[in-house]
Formats: structure tokens, sequence, C-alpha cells
């Protein structure tokens, strides 16, 4: 079995060419100028590049480590890149991917790490340039999310004031309107009252025109049995008229002892008018009288230190009398 014949040896060249020779080519052999070696010494085809492929890896990885120290990184084999999976990194992850459908955990080639078409028709090339621009797209893109949620919060504040604000007018305008829907009401019920006190002021009237109030319910002294004044006193001149304060029936015309000449005038609600100390009596028991209708006049009979009425009012016929003044003026005179 022949040989193969083998190649012939390029001429070494210092310097470009020998002195005692011309110029000489750098001679690079090809398949066209050396002749395939055929036999047993036929060189085994390499499969699958490996040699190759574990250079162009190792290249990747030198990019990836000079991407993640910020640097920059070129690579240019003058072969077409390797595509290489990258595993799932949570914190940059989503960076890396230039698709936003790309589902979680895929693998992302490393010639295309961050490169949109648009970078890549502005004629970027450099994947470490590329990856840092993606980041700060990313990091605005992130700041304007930040941004939203915080103008989002205080239009939310604002709207809440603005309805605090609202609720707070509408509870005002609402206290104000109750609150003068109550003066009203209390308004209209003095105006209904000051009419029906107008009312029974013609139905009543003071016993005495020309007076002067000299004793007072409640006072205290030696000079009342009791201890203290149970009536209201109207001091005037002896012979001054006693006038009937409202209609009834005299029910007691005579004398009784400390008060003098006393008549008792009970009222219809069975109110009794005790009128006394008189210097004469005009009626008698069981006579109807009406509003001002003469009943006797000022003396000064009984235990008495001068010339006055002495008026107690007992409520329903109680044994025990009320004061005077509060009565008359819930019957709207004045004493």
């Amino acid at each position: 079995m022949a040989s193969n014949q083998a190649a012939p040896e390029a001429p070494v060249v210092y310097g470009g060419y020998r002195p005692d020779e011309g110029p000489w080519e750098e001679w690079n052999p090809s398949a066209e100028s050396v002749a395939p070696n055929r036999g047993k010494h036929r060189v085994a085809k390499q499969r699958g590049g490996g040699g190759f492929a574990r250079s162009s890896t190792v290249l990747g990885v030198g990019v990836i480590a000079a991407v993640s120290a910020g640097g920059m990184a070129s690579a240019n084999t003058g072969k077409p890149p390797v595509s290489i999976s990258m595993p799932d990194l949570p914190s940059v992850g989503h960076l890396l991917d230039d698709s936003a459908s790309t589902p979680k955990g895929s693998a992302t080639a490393l010639s295309s790490v961050g490169v949109s078409k648009t970078e890549t028709s502005k004629g970027a090339s450099d994947a470490g340039e590329l990856l840092r621009n993606r980041i700060m797209e990313q990091a605005e893109l992130q700041q304007l999310q930040v941004d939203g949620k915080s103008k989002a919060a205080v239009e939310a504040a604002v709207a809440k004031q603005v309805d605090d604000a609202a609720a707070k007018a509408e509870k005002d305008a609402a206290k104000k309107a109750a609150d003068a829907k109550k003066a009203a009401e209390a308004a209209a019920k003095k105006k209904a009252e000051a009419a029906k006190l107008a009312a029974l002021a013609k139905q009543y009237t003071l016993p005495v025109g020309s007076y002067t109030i000299t004793g007072t319910f409640g006072q205290a002294g030696s000079m009342w049995s009791s201890g203290y004044h149970t009536g209201l006193d109207f001091a005037a001149p002896t012979g001054t008229l006693i006038k009937a304060i409202h209609s009834g029936t005299v029910t007691e015309a005579g004398w009784a002892g400390s008060y003098g000449y006393r008549t008792i005038l009970t009222l219809d609600d069975g109110t009794e008018l005790w009128f006394c100390h008189q210097s004469s009596i005009n009626v008698s028991v069981g006579q109807k009288v009406s509003t001002g209708e003469v009943i006797g006049r000022v003396g000064a009979t009984g235990n008495v230190t001068g010339p006055h009425l002495h008026l107690e009012v007992h409520i329903n016929g109680a044994a025990t009398a009320s004061d005077p003044a509060p009565w008359l003026r819930s019957k709207g005179l004045n004493p």
C-alpha cells in the first residue's frame, strides 16, 4: 500500500527574504494547494466542533463576568456567536429578558441578551453597553411606576380630604339646620305660650289695682305661726277694692282668727284662693263670681302690722300653700 506524499515544507523566511534570493511570499496551505492524504494515515474529521464549542463557552462566561462587573466587554472571534443558555437569576432575570411574554425560567441566548430590534438597527453591538442601557431603561420604568404609585397615593389622600371636608360641611349644615329648626320650634312655642297667657290674662286679673309687695312666700319670721310666710302680701290703703282673680265659687266667707276676715274662692280645677285680713266681705258662701268682680276690701284684721291683702294659693285644695307668684305668672299675670 502506497503511503501518502508529504506536503512540501514552506521556506523559512527571516526578515521577509534571504539576501541571495528574491522576496518570498508567505505560504498558506489550502485545500486546493495540498493534495488530500489518503490511506491509513487519514486524519479523522472532528465532529460537533468540540474544541471550538468549549472555547466559545469559556469566552461566553468571560463576557457574562465582564457585564456583571459593570465594565465593557466585547468578543470578536470572527465566527458566528454561540448560543449559551443562562440559568434562572431571580434578581436580574427580568432585566435580561427582552420579551414580556417569555415565561419565567426560560433560557436566553447571550447573543441577544438585552438587545432589542431598535437597538440592533441603531448599530449597537457591544453586549455590556446594551445590557447597561437595558438596565437603565428598566430602572427608569420602575421609577415611573413608583412615581405613578406616589401620585395615586397623593390623589387618594386629596380625595379623602375632600370627602372628609364635604362630610364635615354636610354634618355642620345638618347641625345648623337642626339648631335652626329647634330655635324656630322654641320661638313658636314661646309665641304660642305668650298668646295663651294673653288669652288667660283676659280671664284672670290681679286682686288689687294699686299695691306694693311687702311680703313674699317663704320668708322666715317669728310673726308667722308656721315660722315662715305662706303667701304674698299686697300692701294697699284700707278700703281698697279686692277683685276675684278668676271665676269660681265662694266656699268660705267670715272670720278666720289670725287671718282676720277671709274669703275662700274655689276655682273649677279645685284650686283655692285665700283673701285674708279684709276690712269687709262683699260675697257669701255658695255664690258664683266672675273674673274682676269685687269680693271685699283691704283691711288690717287679724295678725297684721298694717293694712294689706294676704293672698294664699292651695293647688287642688291642698292643706299646704304654694307660692302665689309663679302661679299668677302661669296665668299671664306679673305681680
